[in-house]
């Protein structure tokens, strides 16, 4: 499941201004397996590791051809070696249910684009998708959740699904009257932003789904994962994942992977560069929000255009996973990523940001029903 640039040109700057601040949270600490650092050693360890991560992006073109594999179950994903069985014929790197156009900046609902992180990660995992939006002219801001990137919460005391997306709220509430944004949430962000669908329709224009928990009325996050990670009393009884931050004796509080399994389930087509930054800034993920129902109703949740952006060789929220949700609760659009894993902001950006930028151009009323979106995707499976 599914959370300070250097010698860069201006350009990449702007689209890394949003996150710049990443590199003064003290997370190597969420890693475990190794001695703990003083909080200048983090300071620097997350200053090398970000820059190189840039430099590296920059010189290279955008793009890194170095693969670490990792299995398709929960078992084997957790371990490098194995490789997935999905079939992926002879797709592009992206598929999307029509051409892309020229972006005409005029047209657009909205120019702003809201990003908001999966589990563990923070506003700094989307430093390439800044980068991307800002060149095609559009207004893109990265959020840290609580006790995420940044901010400094300690998520051991996070209760809520309300207590974690808060930033995300009150941001939608500062907007003007009559401003509306796209929210695009990754992973578990996918439930945060279920969350200001209900509470924030009026200001949001699209959602998109990136791997995302795309939940049902009376859903927890956790249940899209339940076939892949067991069910939660199980998990909750067994696995050694669990962080008990007020106490053995207390219900746990949080989820830590360990850096191997990290590696396995998020980042199996991530470039080594960007696994770097990750290890020195991941955090452990609330358990409260995950665990917790969601009440979406059809005159607020059902009211705003949804899409589903499908990740084809995602090891932590698997293709089946994904089709099942797209199944049983069909939005708006269905676009996919060949070659992308969990993480596609990392593995695979620019086909993200193309995707991006299509369904920034749909105008309202939707121009992709759901039954459209579905043959189009059954279509492009098949080629």
């Amino acid at each position: 499941m599914g959370n300070a640039f250097a010698c860069m040109p201006r350009k990449e700057h702007r689209g890394a201004a949003a996150v710049s601040r990443s590199k003064r949270m003290g997370s190597a600490r969420s890693v475990r397996g190794g001695p703990k650092l003083t909080p200048a050693e983090e300071e620097l360890l997350h200053r090398q590791a970000l820059a190189m991560a840039i430099h590296q992006h920059l010189d290279s073109g955008g793009s890194m051809s170095r693969r670490i594999d990792a299995g398709a179950s929960l078992s084997r994903r957790m371990a490098p070696g194995s490789t997935s069985s999905r079939r992926r014929g002879d797709l592009p790197d992206s598929v999307t249910n029509a051409k892309p156009a020229q972006i005409v900046l005029e047209n657009l609902e909205t120019k702003k684009i809201v990003l908001v992180h999966g589990e563990g990660f923070g506003a700094w995992c989307w430093y390439k998708t800044i980068s991307h939006l800002e060149e095609a002219g559009l207004e893109p801001v990265a959020l840290d959740l609580t006790g995420s990137g940044i901010d400094h919460t300690d998520t051991n005391s996070i209760a809520t699904l309300a207590d974690y997306s808060k930033p995300l709220i009150d941001y939608l509430d500062k907007l003007p009257e009559d401003e509306k944004v796209i929210l695009v949430g990754h992973s578990c962000g996918g439930a945060s932003v279920s969350y200001a669908l209900e509470h924030c329709p009026k200001k949001i224009s699209k959602a998109v789904f990136l791997t995302a928990t795309m939940v049902k009325d009376g859903q927890r996050p956790f249940d899209v994962f339940s076939e892949e990670l067991r069910s939660a009393d199980v998990f909750l009884r067994e696995s050694q994942f669990l962080v008990y931050g007020n106490g053995k004796d207390k219900p746990p509080t949080g989820l830590m992977f360990d850096k191997q399994q990290i590696k396995g389930l998020y980042f199996n087509q991530t470039p080594s560069k960007d696994m770097a930054l990750a290890a020195v800034s991941m955090r452990p993920i609330p358990l409260a929000p995950i665990m917790e129902k969601l009440s979406l109703t059809p005159e607020k949740y059902g009211t705003v255009r949804r899409y589903f952006i499908q990740t084809l060789d995602d090891h932590m929220l698997s293709p089946d996973a994904q089709e099942k949700l797209v199944r049983e609760d069909p939005p708006d659009g269905i676009f996919k990523i060949k070659g992308g894993d969990h993480c596609p902001f990392f593995s695979k950006p620019q086909s993200l940001n193309k995707i991006l930028l299509e369904i920034a151009q749909i105008q309202a009323p939707a121009a992709l029903l759901p039954g459209k979106a579905s043959l189009e995707e059954t279509v492009a499976e098949k080629s």
